[in-house]
């Protein structure tokens, strides 16, 4: 007979409990916790936890499937029955119950958070976590710790396993921040709790828990390069073949497509993917789908994403507008190549989302024509930008003027402001 429901499984709809549990295992749990766990008809998690947690187990433990579904198929198949699930620490932070909140309703579930590992490093440290970059490389690109590289300040990164921290060392000193200063802080709240520093530059630990969190004191070398926070970053900064929208040029650009949080770009003609990366650069919140019909500019825009701190980026290689059928919906586009081709321009505005956000660039006399044709149709705003940079004239300096783009910015229902 599956166990009692305790009284908070008996209230309402509440037929789920998520349980954060810590290294120090059921010693470090309320006793609502303690009861949810021990009322359970199923208790799910990963082994660790379900073996932290088994002198509270009655009910039937089940490890989380492998490999991980996100779709909590197993929990959602139990729903109305009695069923806990476990988590390291706080469920909502980089955790589990973020999974579990997407497929079941508030009204469904209930919550014992335990503190996060980012909470327990801090206290160990003494960092204000307020002010602080917290990052979860669990299962994602070390690289995506680039964009957070500035001098003198301190990041918290989560890791994958025992690897991490040398990954990490390895990424620092390999962009200029050699000498920043690493602090390993491994099973943290549990017996075997163990804190090591070490200088990026001549990282050694070994024998590294799998369950790591690295504190980073950011120090440049003199040729670091950190990544500003205002849009255009230099040429110098992307791989590319020439073929790509310039700084000052992608500056404005971006100012015209207004990044907003959790925006998800077109970039059309993507080539080394400048414009693209740049976006996602703005929040971490923001994707960028980036269609390149020439393979090598393709894998280039890869590298150059990866490079910069954005692996996410999508990358589609395809001819639009064929490649654009089957692609999300987007809240901006970007158009820098191919805008005069058959069907390209016509196909963007349609897919756009309501109240989204065109701008397409011309230098060609070609795609500059159907952009007038453009404003002249559908409105919008046109503006004409010249650029001239100082070069040398033999011995001297002048100036040398760059191509003139032609931009039109156009609002989907609402005239552009």
């Amino acid at each position: 007979m599956p166990p009692e429901m305790s009284p908070e499984h008996a209230t309402g709809n509440r037929w789920l409990s998520i349980v954060g549990i810590g290294e120090d295992g059921v010693a470090g749990l309320g006793d609502n916790a303690k009861q949810a766990i021990a009322s359970a008809a199923f208790v799910f998690g990963g082994k660790r936890h379900l073996a932290l947690a088994e002198a509270l187990i009655s009910g039937e433990a089940r490890p989380w499937s492998v490999p991980f579904d996100p779709t909590m198929a197993d929990v959602v198949a139990l729903r109305g029955k009695p069923v806990c699930a476990l988590a390291s620490g706080d469920p909502f932070f980089f955790g589990v119950g973020v999974n579990l909140s997407r497929v079941v309703s508030r009204d469904e579930y209930v919550t014992y958070p335990a503190p996060s590992s980012f909470s327990l490093a801090a206290s160990r440290l003494g960092w204000a976590l307020q002010d602080i970059e917290a990052v979860s490389l669990h299962g994602r690109p070390t690289s995506l710790i680039r964009p957070l590289l500035h001098p003198a300040r301190r990041i918290l990164a989560l890791t994958s396993d025992g690897r991490g921290p040398a990954e990490l060392a390895r990424l620092l000193a390999g962009t200029g921040f050699s000498t920043s200063h690493l602090t390993v802080l491994e099973a943290l709240g549990g017996e075997n709790e163990r804190i090591r520093s070490a200088q990026a530059f001549q990282f050694a630990l070994s024998d590294v828990s799998d369950l790591n969190v690295v504190a980073i004191e950011v120090k440049a070398d003199a040729e670091a390069q950190p990544l500003p926070l205002a849009s255009g970053l230099e040429d110098d900064f992307f791989e590319h073949d020439g073929q790509m929208t310039k700084r000052e040029i992608r500056a404005l650009t971006l100012s015209a497509l207004a990044p907003r949080r959790g925006g998800l770009l077109w970039d059309i003609g993507a080539g080394s993917g400048s414009i693209g990366i740049e976006w996602m650069l703005r929040h971490p919140s923001m994707r960028t789908i980036a269609i390149e019909a020439d393979p090598v500019r393709a894998d280039r825009a890869r590298k150059n994403a990866n490079s910069l701190g954005v692996p996410g980026l999508q990358l589609v290689e395809g001819t639009a507008p064929t490649a654009l059928a089957d692609l999300e919906a987007p809240d901006a586009i970007f158009i820098g190549g191919g805008g005069s081709d058959d069907g390209v321009l016509e196909t963007a505005m349609d897919r756009l989302k309501p109240r989204g956000r065109l701008v397409a660039n011309a230098v060609t006399l070609e795609t500059e024509k159907v952009l007038l044709e453009a404003r002249a149709q559908f409105g919008g705003r046109l503006v004409r930008l010249q650029l001239s940079r100082a070069e040398p004239v033999g011995s001297m300096q002048g100036w040398r003027p760059a191509m003139p783009v032609t931009q039109w910015t156009w609002h989907k229902d609402r005239m552009v402001r």
